[in-house]
């Protein structure tokens, strides 16, 4: 795995997407939710917006355009009209650093 620091705990804000530039072509939002952190991409299969413009709900966000939510531990689409998933990608701390995978995704 080639895990790499995107940002840092002090930037998150608990159920607040922060987008991250993983590499040239990968952007992800990052959401710490109840202590847990995910890396879904920030792109909506749908509208091709950012989601980390959107809301967070639960384990789910939401995209602004056209209130698609997708599963932030899978990547589903959990309603229309969303009907493709998006990449989520494993993340992890070390010391405060968040980092991402972005050559091994979890889903697709």
């Amino acid at each position: 795995m080639s895990f790499r620091t995107v940002a840092t705990v002090d930037e998150l804000v608990d159920d607040t997407p922060l987008a991250c530039d993983v590499t040239d072509e990968l952007t992800v939002a990052i959401v710490r939710q109840q202590g847990d952190l995910y890396a879904i991409e920030d792109e909506c299969s749908h509208g091709k917006v950012a989601l980390s413009e959107g809301d967070v709900y639960g384990c789910s966000i939401e995209c602004y355009l056209h209130g698609s939510s997708f599963d932030l531990r899978t990547g589903a689409p959990l309603n229309p009209p969303a009907t493709q998933p998006v990449r989520v990608f494993p993340v992890r701390l070390s010391g405060d650093d968040i980092q991402v995978d972005p050559d091994n995704p979890l889903s697709f």
